[in-house]
């Protein structure tokens, strides 16, 4: 098989190989900001240059927004050094994409507002495709934004290879995000996400490369998921669907072992060896720590890889069904 590596520049600057999600660290909310800030810290000071923040990542007033203000506000040496991807036009009360002209610039300025000049906006994505306005129309929106200096570049997310390619004919993205693991291959379909990305060169970033937790090797049971968890609305975690995908877990978990790795650690290899930029989130320094450990998958590992998957099959969608009308669009 191919064995590519993960862009090395986005939006014009270098990023690592490694990505950090900074979802968990403001969406549920309990966690103060200078807990938060040292699995941030540890990212970037291991290579995880590139990160990935949303404003509707909590409410309005304690998000990702909130945080990044707080955290390059104690270090404003780290602002120069983070590639910074902000998903926004979207409103998270309805769970609805609102990318029209209008709402793309209000939410671009209330991220300018709230970061008050502590960092720059290097690539602004809408979060999805909104169903009422053309991809063109909210392009073109950002690209005025590109052009008056507001964001550096913009992104596209939960996108179709039509999609992107619209997008591309009338300015390039600088890059592309779409969920990728070994649980989720679905960019990989021939003439897909990963095939029109690299026929464009637009960078690919992964989102959720260990499946929320899936491919941490850390579930067994139903009884290993807290009942207050937001993972027991989502299909794959269900009934039926986790016993089924508990098999392939541990497919994944025996190759890690033998080779002295940690699952999490094979699954994110796996990502970047399809040329994707993996951005893993963690509110743990260890678990920044061994997800941004380099490791590489030898081509009998990969193929031990790729036999568990051809003969199982991941059971359950990867959303909860008020949210897969607005993917893959």
């Amino acid at each position: 098989m191919s064995r590519l590596t993960p862009p090395k520049t986005i939006a014009g600057k270098p990023v690592g190989p490694v990505g950090y999600g900074l979802m968990t660290l403001t969406l549920f909310g309990g966690i103060p900001y200078d807990e938060a800030i040292k699995p941030m810290k540890a990212a970037l000071e291991n290579g995880a240059t590139f990160w990935n923040a949303g404003t509707f990542y909590g409410p309005p007033n304690a998000n990702s927004l909130q945080l990044l203000k707080h955290y390059f506000t104690k270090y404003p040496e780290d602002a120069s050094r983070v590639v910074l991807s902000i998903k926004g036009a979207y409103d998270g009360a309805t769970q609805m994409p609102q990318a029209s002209p209008e709402h793309i610039r209000a939410s671009v300025d209330e991220c300018l507002a709230v970061l008050d000049g502590v960092k720059s906006i290097d690539l602004f994505e809408p979060a999805r495709i909104d169903p009422k306005v053309p991809v063109e129309t909210s392009v073109k929106a950002l690209v005025e934004l590109v052009k008056a200096g507001k964001i550096g570049s913009y992104g596209l997310s939960e996108v179709n290879a039509q999609t992107i390619r619209r997008a591309h004919a009338l300015y390039p993205p600088a890059a592309v995000e779409v969920e990728f693991s070994l649980f989720s291959r679905h960019a990989l379909d021939k003439g897909g996400i990963v095939d029109t990305c690299r026929e464009l060169s637009i960078p690919l970033v992964g989102y959720s490369p260990l499946d929320r937790g899936w491919l941490t090797g850390q579930f067994k049971t139903l009884d290993d998921i807290p009942k207050d968890d937001f993972r027991h609305f989502y299909p794959r975690f269900q009934p039926g669907n986790f016993e089924n995908n508990v098999k392939l877990a541990e497919a994944v978990e025996q190759v890690a072992k033998k080779k002295g790795n940690t699952s999490a650690q094979v699954a994110i290899a796996w990502v970047q060896q399809q040329g994707v930029l993996p951005i893993p989130g963690s509110t743990k320094v260890p678990r920044v720590l061994e997800n941004t450990k380099s490791v590489e998958l030898t081509e009998a590992e990969s193929a031990e890889l790729e036999n568990a998957l051809s003969k199982a099959t991941v059971s359950g969608a990867r959303y909860p069904e008020m949210f897969q009308a607005h993917l893959n669009q």
